[in-house]
């Protein structure tokens, strides 16, 4: 008896790491479909996301009140721009970015203003946006670091022979 159910409790084991060994794999191809079906913005789209900005903007400078409504909307703007540039950076955000981050300064929302105008510098520096977006946050106070160039196979030699 005591070796049936020892035998039954291995078996039983054995099955456990077998399934726990294939769901990984499972979740694998789940999440690799899911990145193969990335999110399409068409020019309608990106035209209705610029005049939502705009429209914020407009809402801004004429001293009308933001509603519960308009709050969501840029919340909403933020986190859609957010997910196409996980699949998708193309320079056609950038204006976006920067519109999105100079609406979020106005509005005091320093966070998000830092976070939308780092995104236009890491990603579209060599727009005409990138110079703007840095520029805005110098004199916010906010120090941004220069990428460090990349090293040379030459000199990466030269500081191992330096090394040994």
């Amino acid at each position: 008896m005591r070796k049936i159910i020892t035998l039954i409790c291995l078996v039983m084991f054995g099955m456990l790491c077998i399934i726990n060994y294939a769901m990984p794999a499972d979740a694998a191809r789940k999440s690799t479909k899911e990145k193969q079906e990335a999110p399409k913005v068409d020019e309608e789209q990106l035209k209705d996301m610029t005049q939502k900005i705009d429209l914020l903007t407009r809402k801004y400078y004429t001293r009308e009140l933001y509603s519960p409504e308009d709050s969501d909307n840029l919340i909403n703007l933020k986190l859609q721009l957010d997910e196409i540039m996980n699949t998708t950076p193309e320079p056609v955000y950038a204006p976006l970015y920067y519109k999105l981050g100079t609406l979020y300064k106005l509005r005091g929302m320093r966070a998000e203003c830092i976070d939308c105008l780092k995104t236009v510098i890491e990603n579209f520096s060599d727009t005409a946006y990138g110079p703007k977006a840095r520029e805005v946050l110098t004199e916010m106070g906010v120090v941004i670091k220069e990428p460090e160039p990349a090293i040379s196979e030459d000199e990466e030699y030269e500081d191992e022979e330096e090394f040994y």
